[in-house]
């Protein structure tokens, strides 16, 4: 389970917890009941039945009644816990039958007489393996464990790693409550303000760590410079756009063009409604880098969008006289061997296609920008592997693959570091 050190296993949390903070009497337990806890005398036990419907069955006293305890389960396991005379704590669901009360394999303590009968906490529950089960380390070991860590440690032990203020601005307890609270709280309240803590840290250090590489990478990473707007992309935009930019389109557009010409990666998310023009964005974005002696490439998650996106984009950009071609698990050997060639030698300037994108035979000659339509769809790896692309080209320097990030929303542009 991949718990080797104390602090691993303060880090494994309990999955639940069971309120054993109360005793009831057993005259409390009605219909309505469902666990509950009672302390009494067992007064007897016995094995009856046959074969499958062999049980345990034994009764349990206190000064309000009696309770029937039914195991059929780990018979020789239980009669060995079961002692007439012996004062237990008992702690299960609670059924009826002909009119009785009964807990069907009830969890059995054996009280001893100075030992205080209710707990001042709720008792966790651990997730454990069968394996361990069986080696004698179930969720209860797990839980027995983790008391005696926490018995042994204090407050100075586990450092703080949040400012004060944050801590006074939030509300949150500090690190050391925290850990006591989400293992062995005495309400429900302080486990919610546990785990709110602990979520926090988590996200807050995750998101320092996040903002850190992207300042990082901001001041140190390397990408191509699209110097101008050039013929192509003011020869569509002049004169064969199907409609009027958006102000919102424009924008990201002048966003896009700000950052190609710092010399900085970029990584853009680019967010909209279906319909509201992400991909003309996309489609100009690519022309900048055209325009630039780039190439372009635009990969989507299935064939038939990869398709439709070349339909359309193939039209559009033919009237301006750019190179588009489609790559996908289907294209055929001739096909697909004038493409991985054109491409290669950089007569062909924009490539549309599915992951056969990412192919080892496909190599660019000169990547500038990719486009990833529904990058949500892709993993982490695809994505990378698309990126360097870009690193094998004759005109690459260095780039580790991961660019600084800008976000803006739903469709990834972004250039390589050439």
């Amino acid at each position: 389970m991949n718990i080797f050190t104390f602090g691993d296993l303060l880090d494994h949390y309990p999955y639940r917890h069971i309120d054993r903070t109360k005793i009831n009497l057993i005259s409390e337990i009605t219909p309505q009941s469902e666990f509950i806890q009672v302390a009494g005398v067992l007064v007897n036990f016995d094995v009856v039945g046959q074969k499958a419907g062999r049980r345990i069955v034994a009764e349990l006293k206190d000064k309000t009644g009696f309770l029937e305890l039914i195991w059929f389960q780990g018979l020789s396991w239980v009669a060995k816990l079961l002692e007439a005379g012996q004062s237990y704590l008992v702690y299960g669901r609670v059924s009826f039958y002909n009119g009785k009360p009964q807990i069907v394999h009830p969890e059995l303590e054996i009280l001893s007489p100075e030992q205080q009968l209710a707990k001042n906490y709720l008792e966790p529950v651990y997730s454990t393996t069968e394996k361990l089960k069986a080696r004698g380390l179930g969720g209860r070991q797990i839980g027995k464990l983790t008391q005696l860590l926490m018995g042994m440690i204090r407050e100075k032990d586990i450092e703080e790693n949040l400012p004060s203020s944050v801590l006074k601005q939030l509300q949150l307890v500090n690190r050391f409550s925290a850990y006591k609270q989400i293992h062995f709280p005495q309400t429900n309240t302080e486990y919610e303000n546990a785990v709110k803590r602990l979520k926090f840290e988590e996200l807050f250090i995750a998101q320092m760590r996040m903002n850190l590489l992207r300042s990082q990478r901001h001041r140190f990473s390397k990408g191509v410079i699209f110097e101008k707007v050039g013929e192509y992309f003011n020869d569509l935009y002049r004169n064969h756009l199907p409609f009027e930019l958006t102000g919102a389109q424009k924008r990201v557009l002048k966003e896009i063009r700000a950052d190609t010409a710092k010399g900085k990666q970029m990584n853009r998310l680019l967010q909209g409604d279906v319909g509201s023009g992400k991909t003309i964005v996309a489609v100009l974005t690519m022309l900048l880098a055209v325009d630039n002696g780039y190439q372009a490439c635009l990969m989507a998650p299935t064939e038939i969008l990869a398709q439709q996106h070349f339909q359309t984009i193939g039209l559009l950009l033919e009237k301006i006289g750019v190179t588009v071609k489609l790559l996908t698990g289907s294209t055929k050997s001739a096909g697909r061997k004038k493409t991985l060639q054109d491409l290669s030698e950089g007569y062909l300037q924009i490539l549309i296609g599915t992951h056969a994108v990412i192919e080892d035979v496909v190599q660019f000659k000169k990547l500038g920008i990719v486009i990833i339509d529904e990058q949500h769809r892709f993993g982490v790896a695809q994505r990378a592997r698309f990126m360097a692309k870009g690193r094998s080209a004759a005109s690459c320097i260095g780039n580790d693959g991961n660019p600084n990030t800008q976000n803006i929303g739903d469709d990834s542009l972004w250039r390589p570091g050439l």
